[in-house]
């Protein structure tokens, strides 16, 4: 897809045509089955604060969520499963099918999941709809993950809402064969959270996949796919056509699709679901898009192409072409959710639009936590997600010397990984961050010095002594070299590293 800025001012519907051109001349395969799916072709007060919750100040609040983590810690984690919703279904089927009380839109894929969830729920709370957010994994607090009109609810009504449903999970544990996980207890707590609020609508991000996927038992009036690529292979399967296999399981049966740019065989698969149940399909590209991208002080600045139109001057204070991506699929849910495209040929408000986009916040995602000099956090964990931010960091910075710090996962694909951070990267400082999952940093170091050489690559087994290390590295070029820092390689270790660098 072509993005050019708007310095000549462009004709948009030719820009637009060209934009089509090019993403139908990428996907040739796909043409018969395109012609099987109904398209969408209609011509025609947001969160204010970054979403990260410190610490409750009242000790006994402080305790009394510390006793629900540590019981929600104690069943399965999110990264052992049992392929299946009958748990989830059975809790949910007792306290009365909370998620059947409003309407949702459903976000699966591979990256960016979270920031489209964001940006959706900014773009909706704009339009004075009250909202349910349900995203993961969190950075910093478990709160995180559960937000009603764009904040994550209190410590309170987060322990609040586990105390209420907590009998009837003991009541479901007892009559499966497994115990209800971490991520299922979860989403119960959200659906029952949403329902008690009442919200007007929800927004919910997989955990996993998509099928058997324990969000999956809502029927997502629009359902959002962000780019595929490979990750979770060991239970999602090894290639994109596996994967989207999965993840076409959140399309019901007369949904809207919005579908960003993917790899064709999975683009392939997702059109074929939509055919089975007759679902509508806006696709990155060809119904919307975007159309002109321009690099500004503190993001950039967006000209998009919705489902019912143009949306010239969006600010959006966010780095890098992937987030300007994320910001279009955003909007053609949200377009595709009041109808646009289908029922209306037209565009929705656009300083209601401007106004949405210029407040979102995605902490841990190309987040600036320092300066002299400046240390960024970002959450990509996996190559496609590595090179995103590679590029993001080269455009929006233009650091004269890049030193990483890398703390992953042992279940990741880690050389992918620094390949892609191997242009850009002068050192990497090495190390790991706290949970169990954690790859071991001497194991990890094999791997970078076979990418960068051993001269490039620093071990410091503990994060805070990494964050140190890389910062005087970045310093040794003088006050006003140009040099930085970007903390990377798992959500876990920015979320530590952010509260290092004092983001609480």
């Amino acid at each position: 897809m072509s993005e050019r800025p708007q310095n000549d001012d462009p004709d948009p519907t030719e820009a637009f045509d060209d934009m089509v051109e090019a993403e139908t001349s990428r996907d040739p395969d796909l043409a018969v089955i395109e012609a099987g799916s109904r398209t969408l072709r209609a011509q025609a007060g947001p969160p204010q604060d970054d979403g990260v919750p410190a610490r409750p100040t009242d000790p006994e609040v402080d305790r009394a969520l510390r006793a629900v983590e540590d019981e929600l810690a104690g069943r399965w984690g999110e990264t052992k499963l049992d392929p299946s919703v009958q748990r989830i279904e059975a809790l949910l089927d007792i306290l009365g099918s909370p998620q059947r009380a409003y309407p949702s839109i459903h976000i699966t894929g591979t990256n960016g999941k979270t920031s489209t969830a964001r940006m959706i729920e900014a773009l909706l709370c704009a339009f004075d709809l009250r909202t349910g957010r349900y995203t993961s994994p969190h950075v910093q607090s478990v709160t995180e993950r559960i937000s009603l009109d764009g904040s994550p609810i209190s410590a309170e009504r987060f322990i609040e809402t586990y105390h209420d449903i907590a009998p009837y999970v003991e009541m479901v544990d007892t009559q499966q064969d497994y115990r209800l996980s971490f991520f299922e207890v979860l989403t119960a707590m959200a659906y029952a959270a949403f329902a008690d609020a009442p919200v007007d609508i929800a927004v919910v991000e997989v955990g996993m996949g998509g099928t058997w996927d324990a969000t999956n038992v809502i029927d997502g009036d629009v359902a959002v796919v962000t780019p595929i690529s490979l990750d979770h292979t060991d239970r999602l399967g090894e290639t994109p056509e596996l994967i989207a296999g999965e993840k076409s399981g959140i399309i019901k049966k007369d949904a809207t699709v919005v579908l960003a740019q993917q790899p064709v065989d999975a683009a392939s698969v997702m059109l074929k679901r939509a055919v089975e149940v007759d679902a509508t399909v806006a696709r990155e590209g060809m119904e919307f898009g975007v159309i002109g991208r321009e690099v500004a002080v503190g993001g950039q600045m967006l000209t998009l192409r919705g489902l019912g139109g143009e949306y010239p001057e969006i600010f959006l204070p966010l780095y890098g072409a992937h987030q300007a991506h994320n910001a279009a699929v955003a909007l053609a849910a949200v377009e595709a959710f009041f109808g646009v495209g289908s029922e209306h040929a037209r565009v929705l408000d656009i300083d209601t639009i401007r106004s949405a986009f210029a407040a979102v916040s995605s902490p841990g995602r190309m987040e600036v936590v320092r300066r002299s000099p400046t240390v960024v956090l970002d959450a990509a964990h996996n190559p496609a997600g590595a090179r995103a931010a590679a590029e993001a960091v080269t455009e929006a910075f233009g650091f004269s010397r890049l030193v990483g710090v890398v703390g992953a996962s042992a279940d990741k694909d880690v050389r992918g990984f620094l390949e892609a951070f191997e242009p850009i990267f002068a050192e990497v400082v090495v190390t790991r961050n706290a949970s169990h999952r954690a790859m071991d940093p001497d194991e990890l170091a094999a791997v970078a010095v076979e990418v960068f050489g051993a001269d490039r690559v620093q071990v410091e087994p503990r994060l805070d002594d990494a964050l140190e290390s890389a910062i005087t590295l970045a310093e040794e070029e003088g006050e006003y070299s140009g040099a930085g820092v970007l903390v990377t390689g798992s959500v876990i270790t920015v979320g530590e590293a952010r509260l290092l660098m004092g983001r609480k």
